[in-house]
């Protein structure tokens, strides 16, 4: 999208209007038909965070590093309970500065710095035409440690945006991490020492943005540096996983501890019965994972593609699109080589269950869905210890997190 087009397409901009002219109190949600989905919080008007984008603990992690030097993350423990809020990163800055660990302008940087990248995102990956805006008043953040103007960061995203744009950047996002391709060809280019800082940063580990807070640099000539050799091959930009925060589970029967990783594996069902979707979603959601659903099966690539779940339940019986040939489609893309793929079908037959296998299903789950059909097969392919009945509360106390610093 151009800078015109993004100036003309007002709609996303005139909802945050509404939401500072109204002294809004609450949470703002917006979704892309991609299936991205980006929070803010506004407390009388201002937001006072945000949550979303591709890679939440890779952000978290970034920032902090950042504006809080002092605070050696790896040694944080948390428990894996605490990440299912959707605002725990904001959360974990609140028991810091309650405990004397981080200052409120550190929180303040962390803050408005948040907010500028989930703009960026939310300029880059919608249209902002197609989308879908929501209030929820449910969630409101009780006592916020910064505030920020949403007329200025609008403005703020859309002078970063045309400025991105402006550098031929439009089609890369700096969630993409650069990678070496041909070294050979590099070493033509450029002296024996950039050559060697190129082989050590450029491992395809580090984002646009990661490799710019190490550079200590913005991310708009980070990756204008790398423009030209990123147009002649030598340097590919790819996907990369989160890197998530690590939290110890507490056996009450010993003092041992056992670290896991606090990654909340995502569920997706692909079922274009709206009342399938709400129970698998009930029962998932219940269990402390995340959840999406699709319920239209042209868009279930797509939006799979997006997301990346850990794990899928796939409808057999669809219009347009059989699970079958949904899961033939997913097992040609190389993300979901081993991805569960769980089909759904009320009808046990035997020539499902090999027509199943032949397209690469993992499993065989029969309709009406069960909560612990569900959560057995869930825990089969996750292969996750997931807490029961986990329901987040919008006034979960702080003092549930266990956080121990290490000096």
């Amino acid at each position: 999208m151009t800078y015109l087009e993004l100036m003309v397409s007002n709609n996303i901009i005139n909802e945050f209007r509404t939401c500072t002219q109204l002294q809004y109190n609450g949470q703002l949600d917006i979704k892309s038909v991609k299936g991205q989905k980006w929070s803010f919080y506004y407390r009388l008007g201002r937001i006072v965070w945000a949550t979303g984008g591709t890679h939440p603990f890779r952000r978290w992690r970034r920032y902090m590093t950042q504006y809080c030097p002092q605070i050696d993350i790896e040694k944080i423990q948390f428990r894996q309970q605490d990440f299912v809020a959707s605002y725990w990163d904001y959360r974990l800055l609140e028991i810091l500065y309650k405990r004397q660990k981080i200052q409120r302008e550190q929180i303040q940087g962390i803050v408005e710095s948040t907010i500028t990248e989930l703009l960026f995102d939310l300029a880059q990956h919608t249209d902002f035409v197609t989308f879908s805006c929501d209030r929820n008043q449910n969630i409101i953040l009780e006592t916020p440690m910064s505030f920020t103007s949403a007329d200025l960061s609008v403005k703020h995203m859309q002078d970063s945006w045309k400025s991105w744009s402006e550098a031929g950047l439009t089609n890369f996002s700096p969630d993409l991490a650069p990678v070496l391709r041909r070294p050979e060809q590099l070493q033509q280019h450029v002296s024996p020492s950039v050559y060697k800082n190129f082989v050590s940063l450029i491992n395809g580990k580090q984002t646009l943005r990661d490799l710019a807070a190490t550079m200590k640099q913005n991310v708009l000539p980070v990756t204008r540096s790398l423009l030209p050799y990123i147009l002649k091959g030598i340097i590919e930009l790819i996907e990369v996983p989160d890197l998530p925060l690590l939290c110890t589970e507490v056996n009450n029967e010993s003092n041992s501890t056992q670290p896991k990783n606090a990654y909340i594996p995502l569920v997706a069902c692909v079922d274009d019965s709206p009342q399938v979707c709400k129970m698998l979603e009930e029962i998932v959601t219940s269990h402390g994972l995340r959840f999406i659903k699709i319920q239209d099966p042209i868009q279930a690539l797509p939006i799979l593609i997006q997301n990346k779940p850990d794990l899928i339940f796939l409808d057999l019986i669809m219009p347009v699109a059989s699970g079958y040939e949904i899961c033939t489609q997913l097992r040609r893309v190389s993300t979901f080589a081993n991805t569960p793929v769980v089909i759904l079908t009320g009808n046990d037959g035997l020539l499902d269950r090999v027509r199943a296998k032949v397209v690469g299903s993992t499993d065989f789950l029969t309709k009406p869905v069960a909560a612990d059909k569900v959560m057995s097969v869930i825990r089969k392919y996750l292969q996750v210890q997931t807490p029961t009945k986990v329901t987040p509360s919008k006034t979960q106390s702080t003092s549930s997190l266990e956080i121990s610093l290490g000096h």
